[in-house]
């Protein structure tokens, strides 16, 4: 077993979202981490974008490593697909492990379990309990208002600007992901195809 090129942790939903914005996006997400020789951490659901995202992966020739809590085997539909599927027994267990594993974290569209998993590791990065990248892809303005809100938080001195810095906001695909993959120290590889 080769060991991967970078190991990115992405949050996402378990349902699709109407836009096809979204799905286009988690596809395109799974297809560059497999194409570039890494290894995609996620959630383990096979629904929505997660399951979206796992698939592109595979397909690409990634490494998937799914945790999922046991409550939600059945409600998230377990992704038996993945390389590695770790069934953990609480939340808070399948995010440490989720963090363990990973060189960067990403956010795509999701709902609330996706703003905690973002928030939560934001939160870990300012605390100085880690020093991975943190991004937020923006995907057809999804985020828009919540980048409005944050911003008021500045404003109105609940937040500093350097904790802003400390996340990397995008909605171009291309340039955040190696972007990420780079501010870990790690180099995305892509794979050449033989002729």
């Amino acid at each position: 077993m080769t060991t991967p090129a970078f190991s990115l942790c992405v949050y996402c939903g378990s349902r699709p979202g109407v836009d096809p914005a979204f799905a286009e996006v988690a596809r395109a997400t799974g297809t560059w981490i497999g194409s570039h020789g890494g290894q995609l951490v996620y959630g383990g659901g096979r629904n929505g974008l997660m399951g979206l995202l796992s698939e592109a992966t595979l397909k690409a020739g990634g490494r998937v490593v799914g945790i999922i809590p046991k409550a939600l085997v059945e409600k998230e539909w377990a992704d038996d697909r993945c390389t590695e599927l770790h069934v953990v027994d609480t939340m808070h267990e399948r995010k440490r492990m989720m963090a363990e594993k990973a060189d960067a974290f990403l956010a795509l569209p999701g709902g609330i379990g996706t703003f905690e998993e973002f928030f939560e590791v934001w939160t870990w990065r300012q605390l100085g309990y880690h020093d991975k990248p943190v991004g937020l892809l923006n995907v057809a303005g999804y985020y828009d208002g919540l980048m409005t809100f944050l911003r008021t938080g500045v404003e109105q001195a609940f937040m500093n600007a350097w904790q802003m810095d400390l996340i990397r906001v995008g909605s171009d695909l291309s340039s955040l992901l190696p972007e990420l993959v780079q501010s870990a120290g790690l180099s995305p590889e892509p794979r050449i195809e033989a002729i």
